[in-house]
């Protein structure tokens, strides 16, 4: 279909000199349902609608239905990610996200924190008592407030591991629970 010179001059003046308009039926207007493999899907398959498709969101989401262990296993990773997942070339030290975010002034070492109270907040999910809990707001508070000193803070963090002693804390407990 082609639009002529006069079509869009008409509506650009606000006037309209549209003459037929086409009708379609549904079926003729929609063509043939085609598909992920290019192939046509017949149209008495869908009179009865989409019912087998459904998507459920329960298990859709990573962070749903994990066993204890699972999100244990998961808790560590991110402790070890936050702690120590590098190691600084030429030496044995080993560092981790916590260490670099924590270079950028003050809003580095709020984000570093925020990191490790979500691990906290996960304990707590698992069921850690409130005696774990505590010492685990320590280490954080503790990293947290000696972080914040410019260069020696950012040493300290390094070194300190809060989120490892955390992890390792809440491992502790969980082995001496019965299951």
């Amino acid at each position: 279909m082609t639009i002529h010179d006069r079509d869009i001059h008409a509506r650009r003046h606000g006037t309209s000199q549209r003459t037929s308009r086409a009708t379609f039926t549904e079926a003729e207007a929609r063509g043939p349902i085609i598909d992920q493999e290019g192939q046509e899907i017949p149209p008495e398959s869908l009179r009865d609608g989409f019912r087998e498709f459904r998507f459920d969101f329960s298990t859709a989401n990573p962070f749903g239905n994990l066993s204890r262990e699972q999100r244990l296993a998961r808790l560590e990773a991110i402790a070890k990610l936050l702690d120590v997942a590098f190691i600084l070339p030429g030496t044995k030290v080993r560092y981790g996200i916590d260490g670099i975010i924590g270079l950028i002034p003050v809003v580095g070492d709020i984000i570093a924190t925020a990191l490790s109270l979500w691990l906290v907040r996960e304990a707590r999910a698992l069921g850690a008592p409130w005696h774990i809990t505590a010492r685990m707001l320590g280490n954080v508070a503790i990293q947290g407030v000696v972080g914040t000193v410019p260069v020696a803070g950012d040493a300290f963090d390094v070194l300190f591991r809060a989120n490892m002693r955390n992890a390792r804390l809440l491992r502790r407990w969980l082995e001496r629970q019965p299951h």
